[in-house]
């Protein structure tokens, strides 16, 4: 099936959003890469700050999409679902040369000037710890994790960890500091 105008500009503003940031992301040379008159674009977007807000929404689908297909995964213990889901984001950063996640650069460039862009990656992060505690309350009930543990406070702490090796990673394009964080996470949450 072929993708729409809308479609293809926001499968395409992704990547160009990912190495360029949003600052560097000229709206043209978007539209000259996909053969789309400028019209199209603003017919589908008011502006290119709703263009990049669409791109994370379709980013937050994608990322909803690799949760539910971890988290809810019954074959696997709590703790290895969740450490699942961090081993396939990684592995997604390798695929784009470790250029890291969208929601960590787009919240590092934007975050002090767009209150927008603060509020909408804010609750990204929110949302994604959300369902990630979700799957900690199982491990705490199944003996994985210590019952006095406070699971959201453990999801947000691993998302918070994540971001800063995701960042580690994008500058060295090497994966180990988000190796060497998800093997302490997992080694210290087992261990409490």
């Amino acid at each position: 099936m072929e993708l729409s105008t809308k479609e293809r500009l926001i499968k395409a503003g992704l990547p160009m959003l990912l190495k360029r940031g949003y600052n560097d992301l000229g709206i043209q040379v978007l539209l000259d890469e996909l053969r789309v008159p400028k019209g199209s674009f603003y017919h589908h977007f008011k502006s290119k700050e709703d263009f990049a807000l669409q791109v994370v929404d379709a980013y937050m689908v994608e990322v909803h999409l690799g949760l539910d297909a971890c988290l809810f995964d019954e074959a696997s213990p709590p703790l290895e679902r969740i450490r699942h889901f961090f081993e396939g984001t990684r592995e997604s950063y390798r695929k784009e040369g470790y250029l890291g996640c969208l929601l960590g650069g787009l919240g590092q460039e934007l975050s002090g000037v767009s209150p927008v862009f603060r509020r909408k990656i804010e609750w990204c992060f929110s949302e994604i710890a959300r369902r990630i505690a979700g799957c900690l309350q199982l491990a705490r009930e199944r003996g994985e994790i210590s019952r006095k543990e406070d699971v959201s406070q453990l999801a947000n702490l691993l998302v918070d960890c994540w971001e800063g090796a995701a960042l580690r990673t994008r500058l060295r394009r090497d994966p180990a500091p988000l190796n060497a964080m998800l093997d302490f996470y997992f080694r210290s949450a087992a261990a409490s």
